[in-house]
Parts: C-alpha cells; structure tokens; sequence
C-alpha cells in the first residue's frame, strides 16, 4: 500500500467518523416507514469496501452483497458454487465501508437447506462475525418456518420469491414466474407465508408487473422488486449490470447507466501505452534524495578514466 493510500484511508476513516455521527443508519423499520409513505426504497448490490462506499455516499437505503458475486465477481456460471466463506469474506468487506445504508447478505445455496439448526448458526454468523443488519433466503412457503426460527434468534429475515437464482435446476433455467393462475396463487401464499413468520421484506425477482403490484398493495412490509415493475416498494439492481461489467448481454429489467467496461478499457490501454513507451513515470512522479545525499553519492562515485 502506498503512503498515499495510507494518508487517504486515514482521511476517510476521520470524515466518515464525523458523518456517521450526523447521519442516522437506515433500519429495517425506517424501511417499513417508507413503504408506509409510500417513498420509493432505493437498493443496489456491492461485494467490495470501494464500490459499497459509492453506493452509501449515493444515499442508497440497502445495500445486498448478493451471492451473485458468484457470478460478477468469482466468475461462476451460477450462484450454487459460492460458498459461506466467500459470502462472509465480501459481507464484512462491505460493512467496514457502509455508514448508512441497511446491509443484507445473501446466504449461499446450501447454507439453510439441510437443517434449521445449521441455517440459525449460519445466519448468526453472517451477523455476529461479519456485520450484516439481516440476511436473504429463497423460497417461499417452504421458508416460513426456517424464518419464524431466525426471528426468533434475532436475526432479521428478507424472503425473496419469484425467480429465485438458487433454484435454477428445478426451474429450468432463469425463467419468469407467476405466469399461470396456479402461480399467482402460490407465489400470493408465499408472500403471505414469509411475512406471517416474521419476515421484515420481501424480493420479487422476475414476476409479471400486474402481480408484484398486488403482492405489494396486500403486503404489509416492503417488497423490493427486481424485474418486476415499477409498483413494488423499492428496486435493487446489480451493481455491475449498472456499469456494463458484466461481460454479458443484460436483462430487459437492467438498465445500464454507464459503460464502466469501455472506461476502464480505455485508461487500461492508456496506462499500458504509457509504460511501453517510457512515458509513464515520469520525474515528477518519481521520489528523489535529498539534495545533500544526492551530492554525496554523486561525489562518492568512481570517476571515469581518462583515455
């Protein structure tokens, strides 16, 4: 790490000191209030301490390291390799970073499947060890048990239904849901089920606008949609969807708001150039002796014979 580094580390950890007192760090309730005030919620993903303090310094409400890290930043084909470690790992990267936002972590496929013993320790761990506010589960139904279980634990729960990443086998592949009649009425349950057993909001990825509006209209907590329309309570993209770095084409639902993959190309392509042209450093971007060291060595230095 560089001096500079350092300096500038100790310049953000005494601003953010400073601002963290004066500004107040949003909760699962002030996420409630909003939805009660019908103030839209704003949410976006983060993996890493520099990317979650842009988006906490944006003013976001909740940040999500979402195990779709597997995919944006491990280069995974899907979600189901990432595991507890890796999710603990990029879970407390971005709570050292965050001073406002609500912090969720997903837990990883396999981390709550087997046993609700096993899923309530994990969980713990996820904010005991590395400083996430609640944690997100897939499924339904099927999860309002496991949720009651962690509530009680006091670990606050986010249910996610719809297209749930995790269950990519037993889709088909990522496919929207809720399309049929049977489907309205079984992902209407769910979310009927998850608030029931305590959960503190709801993600509807990949359903038709029409019945993430009426999941939202009968829900009495937030749900945050993602592919979902514009009637939930709030929206999350993925960070790297935002930015163009995804190396893939993106979603209907995702809009890109900036090309950050030519950006960061074209200053990659620059700083190679310059290296390879010997204009990169420069003298001023070199350290030098002191000006009596220099004309010590310089006089200690064996002069060239004469011919």
């Amino acid at each position: 790490m560089s001096v500079t580094q350092l300096r500038a580390r100790e310049a953000v950890s005494s601003s953010s000191s400073s601002s963290s007192s004066s500004t107040p760090r949003v909760t699962a309730d002030a996420l409630l209030q909003k939805k009660l005030a019908g103030h839209p919620i704003t949410a976006i993903t983060a993996y890493d301490f520099p990317a979650a303090r842009l988006v906490d310094e944006a003013g976001m409400d909740m940040v999500l390291v979402g195990d779709s890290l597997g995919m944006v930043v491990l280069g995974y084909e899907n979600t189901l390799p990432v595991t507890m470690e890796e999710m603990l790992h990029h879970t407390r990267a971005v709570a050292r970073a965050l001073r406002r936002a609500f912090l969720v972590a997903d837990m990883p496929y396999g981390s709550y499947h087997a046993s609700i013993d096993e899923a309530t320790s994990n969980a713990i761990r996820f904010v005991k060890d590395a400083g996430a506010q609640a944690v997100k589960i897939e499924g339904g139904s099927q999860r309002a048990e496991l949720v009651r279980s962690l509530t009680a634990a006091d670990v606050p729960v986010v249910g996610h239904i719809g297209l749930t990443p995790q269950s990519v086998h037993s889709m088909g592949g990522y496919r929207v849901q809720g399309k049929t009649l049977d489907a309205i009425a079984r992902l209407s349950a769910d979310a009927i089920a998850l608030e029931d057993a305590g959960a503190i909001a709801i993600v509807l990825e990949g359903i038709p606008r029409e019945l993430a509006a009426t999941i939202t209209a009968h829900s009495g907590i937030p749900t945050i949609g993602i592919g979902a329309g514009p009637d939930c309570d709030g929206q999350i993209l993925v960070f790297h969807d935002l930015f163009n770095l995804t190396f893939a084409p993106p979603a209907k639902f995702s809009r890109q708001y900036a090309d950050g993959a030519a950006f960061f190309s074209s200053a990659l392509a620059q700083y190679r150039d310059d290296v390879a042209t010997h204009r990169f450093p420069s003298d001023a971007e070199s350290y030098h002796l002191p000006r009596e060291v220099r004309a010590a060595v310089e006089a200690a230095r064996p002069r060239a014979r004469k011919a």
